[in-house]
């Protein structure tokens, strides 16, 4: 988050809401980021909730991870894409410039329309957040997710057209 939004620093955990799932209609192998105690909606049986980013990660996996402070999705970006097969979702930060190297490295790119208003641990909605959201799809079956939740009307892909 930038610092000009006021909740900064003030928590990681925000969990996504089942909306985006239920638009993916997707289930995965493994949520590489997931809260202490599972997590709340991703439709997955495996999850990390410690040192995810020492730790081995397999099969089609969703990443929302901790947004931190400027460039804490660095590490997160570069071994989601290095994983290559599966969803990360991140805020809209176009002009950053790890945003538009996640961009250029992703299969497809999801802007969700409107403010996702997140969860918190006790289950209660957040307020909406300062930028949007973006999912990057890492292979094929990511993209795929992402094209299904655009006819779900859950936001607009890019794709890359290949040269």
């Amino acid at each position: 988050m930038s610092s000009w939004e006021p909740c900064i620093g003030a928590s990681d955990e925000w969990y996504t809401p089942a909306y985006i799932f239920d638009a993916l209609g997707e289930t995965f192998d493994l949520d590489v980021a997931a809260p202490f105690n599972g997590p709340s909606h991703v439709p997955t049986d495996s999850w990390i909730y410690d040192r995810s980013l020492e730790r081995a990660w397999a099969g089609f996996i969703w990443m929302n991870p901790p947004f931190g402070g400027r460039n804490g999705l660095v590490p997160w970006l570069d071994r989601f894409f290095a994983h290559g097969n599966g969803i990360a979702l991140t805020p809209d930060r176009t002009s950053a410039p790890w945003w538009q190297d996640a961009n250029r490295r992703a299969d497809a790119t999801l802007f969700i329309a409107g403010k996702v208003k997140f969860e918190r641990p006790d289950g209660s909605i957040g307020k909406s957040p300062g930028a949007g959201t973006t999912l990057f799809a890492a292979g094929e079956r990511a993209v795929n997710a992402l094209l299904l939740a655009e006819m779900n009307g859950l936001g607009a892909v890019m794709r890359r057209i290949a040269a």
